[in-house]
């Protein structure tokens, strides 16, 4: 029994759930079916016991679900054995980010929308640095130094031997705030520009003349499942993560994403932009 379930065990059963209530079936319906006890299923749903691949499917077929893809994609999470790297700090960090790792490692796509600072994808060490030494409480410097350590291993999907496809979408406010100062803000512009060479990268700015926009007090990171169903939703807020995945939600941030989208500069204007606010520096 697991006393403490990644967010992706979580997840799991989260789905789970989802199709027997869909199904218009009680737990204890459902453990008749399948032939255990009721707490065997509560358990599952609650991502303290883990679920074989055949029992997914088992249990997918007596919740009458025709969505194969979902249902494959189910069987794919349940089968799954690694002990990630962020596991290393899931006694040191808050557990909403190391649920974000985990998340990012299985995404198929990445969108962030952010307004007041550069994601944590694309940021350098002295940015990162200087963002941590604000938060309050004021942390402790072997606190910092374990928070810059994940956040840099985070970025190794943009980069691994299948990188994951990245799409940021900044506001301006964020490109001009200055966490260390002009000598680090300039490198931290340029070291954006250089991301957004890479194919797989998009990097797109909406200028202050943009005006108002839905979203615009959310840090959101859009995070795409292998299939729809299975997106999941991070907002970064000051009291700390949060993970969504309610169809409703889903709906939500998919158009405030795609209204950003349709706000800021294309890719090749964005360039232009952040260079010219580099030598403004």
């Amino acid at each position: 029994m697991r006393n403490n379930p990644t967010g992706r065990q979580l997840r799991l059963g989260t789905e789970l759930r989802k199709l027997r209530e869909r199904a218009g079936l009680t737990s204890t319906q459902a453990s008749k079916l399948l032939g255990v006890q009721q707490n065997q299923i509560s358990n599952v749903e609650a991502g303290r016991a883990g679920v074989s691949p055949e029992r997914v499917r088992a249990l997918a077929c007596h919740y009458d679900c025709g969505d194969r893809t979902l249902v494959s994609a189910l069987s794919d999470m349940a089968a799954e054995r690694i002990r990630g790297w962020w596991e290393e700090y899931r006694e040191i960090l808050p557990g909403g980010l190391v649920d974000l790792a985990e998340m990012e490692h299985h995404a198929t796509r990445l969108t962030a929308g952010i307004t007041a600072h550069i994601p944590g994808q694309l940021q350098i060490h002295d940015h990162a640095r200087e963002v941590f030494r604000q938060v309050v409480p004021e942390l402790s410097p072997p606190d910092i130094e374990h928070r810059l350590s994940f956040r840099i291993k985070r970025q190794a999907v943009l980069f691994n031997d299948a990188p994951t496809p990245y799409r940021a979408v900044i506001h301006e406010a964020a490109l001009r705030m200055q966490f260390g100062g002009p000598a680090v803000t300039k490198k931290q512009l340029r070291h954006i520009l250089d991301m957004s060479d890479h194919p797989h990268i998009a990097v797109q700015v909406i200028p202050f003349a943009a005006g108002a926009y839905p979203g615009s007090g959310q840090s959101i990171l859009y995070a795409h499942g292998t299939v729809s169903p299975l997106d999941t939703v991070h907002l970064d807020q000051s009291h700390g993560s949060a993970l969504l995945d309610a169809e409703a939600q889903l709906d939500k941030y998919r158009v405030l994403l795609e209204r950003m989208t349709d706000l800021a500069l294309e890719p090749h204007a964005t360039r232009e932009f952040i260079h010219a606010i580099t030598q403004d520096l």
